[in-house]
């Protein structure tokens, strides 16, 4: 980080008249551009300011540095598919249709929001180590929630329980975790075909051993 980017002192400038709930949308907006186009460690505040059209004093309004909108980056898509995991856990119908309706979920939300996730797993070393605690523990409780299913159907018999639950977890979404490195979206398989294909490779996983195998 350039020094006197993250400085208190640039807050002087008053916020942009017209319509200030657009400022945090449109400096993400800008911020998720230029840290894909360039890196987060080769973007400045003052470039990304300068693109949002805003002062620096307004952007020190809603975010207290650029880590501040890295991390928030990963927050809003994090927070979007906690919110539908938590709908899903809820809903009735068997575990495995839960299970299957949250892994398709999320790989499908995840490629809807692929540069986001990208420029945050790609940069998420640079963070302030405070900073990283803090979005690690808003993605535990994620995976978290997730494996509370897996465990659910395990408990019941629905589910093989001879790999643990959290094992099970952490090799499903590395999987999520890596499409940006090969989806494109020019490619065969639409966003819904590719969660489908994701949630019935877990299921199959997850298939208790038969008794004569």
């Amino acid at each position: 980080m350039a020094p006197g980017e993250d400085t208190r002192d640039e807050r002087t400038a008053s916020e942009p008249s017209g319509d200030s709930e657009s400022v945090p949308r449109r400096l993400l907006a800008v911020a998720t551009r230029l840290f894909a186009e360039k890196g987060f460690d080769r973007t400045s505040v003052q470039e990304i300011v300068d693109a949002a059209e805003v002062t620096k004093g307004a952007m020190y309004h809603y975010f207290d540095s650029k880590d501040d909108l890295l991390a928030e980056v990963y927050a809003r898509v994090l927070r979007m598919q906690m919110t539908r995991l938590e709908e899903i856990a809820a809903a009735g119908g068997t575990v495995t249709e839960r299970v299957r309706r949250a892994a398709s979920d999320v790989v499908v939300t995840t490629i809807a929001n692929l540069d986001d996730a990208t420029i945050f797993f790609r940069s998420l070393h640079q963070l302030t180590a405070a900073k990283q605690r803090e979005v690690r523990t808003k993605r535990r409780r994620y995976h978290e929630l997730f494996r509370s299913l897996i465990l659910e159907g395990q408990e019941q018999g629905v589910f093989a329980d001879h790999v643990p639950a959290d094992l099970v977890v952490d090799f499903y979404f590395g999987s999520v975790h890596h499409l940006s490195t090969w989806y494109r979206t020019d490619g065969e398989l639409t966003p819904t075909e590719v969660g489908d294909h994701y949630a019935r490779l877990l299921l199959d996983a997850l298939r208790p051993r038969s008794s004569t195998a």
